[in-house]
């Protein structure tokens, strides 16, 4: 670490490293958020679980996911970051392994839903935040937006290769795929992830010579995460930012992410095909949500995400159409559409946070909002696969999405009326 900090300086800031090792990190985790999407309908048919049953554990995991975030984060303060990305990396790698031998649902509920949900939500958007906030002063929303940037990116490499992995192996497959990538992962993070700029001799970057170090924090974890709940539950920006969030969570990772390669099996389309379309999404998400951070540096992050929210609400909207139309009026606007705007919400968020409620306590309060986000993603999850089971299609599930998204247009216009476009109170 530290001769690669000696060959870093002079070049370009360390930060950029450690962007790119936790950029890795959250890549992975994004292969395990998209699995259960190419591992529901072989489930199913392997052993008899109706969608409802899966879609029980997927809910857990989301929820769970959501929830762990402000206890990371926490966590991160108290213990070090380095250390409880470790501990999260080794939790994933045991129980996507060990899901490989389970015959039974209760084993789907524990490993997937207990202990991948609790894994992840220290290895996801919390982790992003946190990172961003120890490592930048200058260039946080374009780092944020890389960071973000990753789901679309796991997306984009992993989904098609599951999908066949699936198709040729079975689900299997695909489960050893991940947890063998999880093993890669982690010798770069004992290696290369610094727990803070100080660490190896450096200031944030953009930092003033002047400005003092943070203060070290020694409360329990859980004290720190339900005191930064308590302080931030007072505002009614958060409550915004907590309900937006909510949204976007059930019409991304909880809807699409989770029913839509189910969904195209509803029209007729295959599998692969399905995770073709989601990859294309995520193609266009990694730019839709890089261009997102570089944009939040420079507008206001409240306009931003009203038209983000309502472009993804039309969006969805439009979906139940897209299947009966043919050529690039179909299923190919709506990737296009809808994968710009995927996550572009992340960065934004992330920035309106700092703004309301300082860079030291935001990574934690941004915790709360995360799991906002899951706890949206969790009732998708169940949602849908309830409206599925009882209607025959998804139809009323993507209605409701899309018009929750055009709620929460209107709702963003109120978040943080003070907070300027660089992300500080006026």
């Amino acid at each position: 670490m530290a001769g690669l900090s000696g060959w870093a300086r002079g070049r370009f800031h360390y930060a950029w490293i450690v962007i790119a090792v936790i950029f890795l990190v959250m890549l992975i985790t994004a292969a395990i958020r998209a699995a259960p999407s190419v591992m529901m309908v072989p489930l199913e048919s392997e052993f008899g679980w109706s969608r409802s049953m899966i879609s029980s554990a997927l809910a857990i995991n989301l929820a769970l996911f959501g929830l762990m975030g402000p206890f990371a984060a926490a966590a991160m303060l108290r213990f070090g970051l380095r250390r409880t990305v470790l501990s999260a990396l080794a939790l994933l790698a045991v129980s996507v392994a060990l899901s490989s031998q389970m015959r039974s649902n209760w084993q789907l509920q524990l490993l997937w839903g207990l202990m991948v949900g609790c894994a992840t939500g220290a290895t996801a958007m919390t982790l992003g935040a946190s990172v961003v906030n120890r490592w930048f002063v200058q260039h946080r929303g374009l780092a944020m937006g890389l960071l973000t940037a990753s789901s679309a990116t796991g997306q984009l490499v992993f989904l098609p290769l599951m999908a066949w992995l699936t198709g040729e192996h079975g689900w299997r497959g695909t489960v050893w795929l991940i947890a063998g990538c999880i093993a890669c992962v982690f010798p770069l993070v004992w290696r290369l992830l610094p727990e803070r700029p100080d660490s190896i001799g450096l200031r944030p970057l953009g930092e003033q010579d002047n400005t003092p170090p943070p203060a070290a924090t020694h409360h329990n974890p859980i004290r720190i995460a339900f005191s930064a709940l308590h302080a931030a539950s007072r505002s009614g920006d958060f409550w915004l930012l907590f309900a937006s969030f909510f949204v976007c969570g059930a019409s991304t990772n909880g809807y699409i992410g989770t029913h839509f390669i189910a969904m195209c099996g509803d029209y007729g389309l295959t599998p692969v095909r399905g995770a073709s379309l989601l990859a294309a999404m995520g193609m266009f998400d990694l730019l839709g949500t890089t261009l997102s951070g570089w944009l939040s540096d420079r507008f206001a992050p409240q306009v931003l995400l009203f038209f983000y929210y309502g472009l993804r609400g039309l969006a969805l909207l439009y979906l139940p159409q897209a299947f009966g139309l043919e050529y690039f009026y179909g299923l190919p606007l709506f990737t296009l559409f809808y994968g710009l705007d995927w996550v572009a919400t992340v960065p934004p968020t992330v920035k309106l946070t700092t703004g309301v409620f300082g860079s030291e306590q935001a990574p934690v309060v941004f915790g709360w909002i995360v799991a906002g986000h899951q706890l949206g993603a969790a009732f998708a999850a169940l949602g849908a696969g309830l409206l599925r089971n009882s209607l025959g299609s998804y139809t009323a599930a993507t209605m409701i999405s899309g018009g929750l998204c055009l709620l929460a247009a209107v709702l963003v216009l109120r978040i943080g009326r003070w907070v300027s476009a660089s992300g500080r109170a006026a």
